[in-house]
């Protein structure tokens, strides 16, 4: 995996260790107080801004698809980014992109959201 022991590459790990496991709770304290998410809803992404609303869209998506789940491709760290290739399959379909996290004292404090289609 490309990128492996790199500074803010732990902070992601684990922000994806409770993804995996759907673990909002632990989701958000991976996350900075004043954290943002963009999702990858048509035709530019919704824009979630402060725990409350990053909070809803974990558990608005974890609701609508209980059975996906990602599989990471391929880490890239640079400078206070990391970008995550990725693989998000649910039923019977699945879509490819990237996620691109900013890293603040440790913690994701931004994770913008692509997908390929």
């Amino acid at each position: 995996m490309a990128g492996s022991g790199g500074r803010r590459e732990p902070a992601v790990a684990r922000f994806q260790k409770a993804f995996d496991t759907r673990d909002v709770d632990a989701i958000m304290a991976a996350m900075t107080p004043d954290c943002v998410f963009e999702d990858t809803s048509p035709p530019d992404g919704a824009r979630h801004v402060g725990p409350d609303a990053v909070r809803a869209a974990w558990t608005a998506l974890f609701t609508a698809s209980p059975d996906g789940a990602f599989e990471t491709e391929e880490i890239i760290e640079a400078g206070d980014r990391v970008v995550v290739r990725r693989r998000y399959s649910w039923g019977g379909g699945h879509v490819r992109g990237i996620d691109v996290f900013t890293v603040r004292g440790g913690l994701v404090a931004e994770k913008p959201a692509y997908v390929k289609g």
